[in-house]
């Protein structure tokens, strides 16, 4: 049976699963920032990093230092090849003005989830993610847009903050900015944890 994403409940959803995790997601975050320039190390705790939607799809509480785990290098052929083909396909779709890329760009936004989370490959991954993302594509376009919209507009508070008390304001700012992420990483696992469901009930 084909999932349908509701709008309200992927940004209640977002909130919830980002706040609970605050700590974990942002101290994750931290030693991804510090090991980026590290060789080889880099390479397991990015792959680590893509996993936190999923990690957040299920509800649980994780521990930063799992992105140290030697499991994640098992993924980095498909993971690697995943990211280029998004990459190749988003920047042809370029070709034909904005629209495109946006629409394949939603397509294909589950597929590195599905190479991690379900093992599949790269092909795979990408036919998978463009048939959970059907009629779901404008409910995605929109949680995103309203989320960022919002964002913005609460930029636009802590600045006229700042214009007035510039300390509080700098500080409302610097604070705001691990809390977008973390709700944009729930809403990510919102959106996977509904439709990947469907994956599950057909096998």
């Amino acid at each position: 049976m084909e999932k349908k994403l509701d709008f309200l409940t992927v940004m209640k959803e977002g909130l919830v699963y980002g706040t609970k995790n605050v700590p974990s997601l942002l101290g994750a975050l931290i030693l991804w920032i510090l090991t980026i320039l590290i060789p080889y190390v880099n390479v397991g705790t990015t792959i680590a990093i893509s996993t936190l939607p999923l990690q957040l799809s299920r509800g649980t509480i994780f521990s930063p230092l799992n992105i140290f785990d030697k499991k994640y290098y098992r993924y980095a052929g498909e993971y690697f090849l995943t990211r280029g083909f998004i990459s190749l396909g988003t920047l042809g779709a370029m070709v034909f003005m904005l629209i495109p890329a946006i629409v394949i760009s939603i397509s294909w936004s589950l597929a590195v989830l599905l190479v991690l989370d379900k093992g599949v490959n790269a092909a795979e991954a990408l036919r998978l993610s463009n048939k959970l993302t059907y009629g779901n594509k404008w409910t995605m376009f929109f949680v995103s847009l309203a989320s960022y919209v919002a964002y913005i507009i609460v930029l636009l508070i802590f600045i006229g903050i700042v214009r007035v008390v510039p300390v509080i304001g700098i500080l409302l700012i610097l604070a705001s900015i691990p809390v977008f992420y973390t709700y944009l990483l729930g809403c990510q696992a919102s959106i996977y944890g509904t439709l990947s469901r469907d994956i599950d009930e057909q096998h």
